[in-house]
């Protein structure tokens, strides 16, 4: 049995502390607790998992600003995909979504029960997405009113997610099962105010911008934006070095859906604060969170605020 048997009942108990956390006048503090950890503690609570649309024709996105987590992955033709993953808030409206790979069902194992919403996948995909432990909602298997099309985008960039319908009552717990730790600015580093990670054909651009404490970002030489007109920025970015390998599935035109692993070992480079850490990760197993280190050991802690995980290819 996996280790979220005992869940529940945690679950519970952090139901508990926040009903008296409202009733006291207190705030739950999203991305990041006192203690460093993700909020909640534990394995308590759950995350709603949305994959999210990334070519030119798709952008500007909606509701992606509110994610505690974005993580960019790689996908056929060396373009990008984002999944977007949201426990402290969660916006009316999420999109435009698109469709789960593979690598989504290991990333998303060391979630506890997570909800993942896409808008479909490969057919010989579908059976290893219906073993896996998630809520799989594609528009086949959720309230009517959760999918539209719309945003002034043509099909197939024009699907939008009304989260609120798929009743996931995801929770800043559910953060926990990450692995990240928050806390103030680690000693060391190198200064750094600009950092563009590449794939075969897309490009991301983080600059730091010191007078608003966050990193803002470009997508293909471009500022990014949501649909209301927000830029995009990140408190922390993470590029993670990991293998890129060849899957066994493959899209309508016959590109080869590329594998990330994220199981393993290997370097990263944090950027936080202006400044750039080398980094260790280590995830043992599927079920376990990613451990970020210093070059002595030490934890690495990030800042708090929205942490962007771009998946480099080692």
């Amino acid at each position: 049995m996996r280790r979220r048997t005992h869940t529940r009942v945690r679950a519970g108990a952090a139901v508990a502390i926040a009903l008296a956390a409202l009733v006291s006048g207190c705030t739950i503090e999203p991305h990041g607790g006192a203690d460093g950890k993700p909020p909640g503690g534990g394995d308590g609570g759950t995350v709603l998992a949305v994959k999210i649309d990334n070519v030119g024709p798709a952008r500007p996105q909606t509701g992606i600003d509110t994610a505690d987590v974005i993580y960019v992955e790689q996908v056929e033709a060396g373009l990008s995909r984002l999944m977007a993953v949201f426990a402290s808030h969660v916006p009316d409206v999420i999109g435009p979504v698109r469709s789960a790979r593979e690598t989504d069902l290991e990333l998303l194992r060391q979630f506890d029960d997570p909800v993942l919403a896409f808008s479909g996948a490969q057919s010989k995909l579908l059976p290893l997405i219906a073993d896996a432990p998630l809520r799989a909602r594609p528009p086949g298997k959720a309230p009517g009113a959760a999918y539209y099309r719309g945003g002034g985008k043509a099909a197939p960039h024009n699907l939008f997610l009304r989260p609120a319908e798929l009743k996931a009552a995801p929770s800043a717990g559910g953060l926990a099962g990450t692995g990240f730790r928050f806390g103030p600015r680690p000693a060391g580093g190198t200064p750094e105010t600009r950092r563009t990670v590449r794939f075969p054909a897309a490009r991301f651009t983080f600059d730091w911008v010191e007078y608003e404490g966050r990193w803002r970002i470009a997508m293909d030489g471009e500022r990014a934006r949501t649909s209301a007109g927000k830029e995009l920025s990140a408190s922390t970015v993470v590029v993670q070095y990991v293998k890129v390998r060849e899957s066994r599935f493959h899209d309508r035109s016959g590109n080869v859906s590329p594998f990330t692993e994220t199981v393993g070992s290997g370097k990263a480079r944090v950027l936080r604060d202006g400044r750039a850490y080398d980094a260790r990760w280590k995830r043992p197993t599927a079920e376990d969170g990613t451990e970020f280190t210093t070059a002595d050991g030490a934890p690495l802690p990030f800042a708090k605020g929205q942490v962007w995980v771009v998946y480099a290819k080692a």
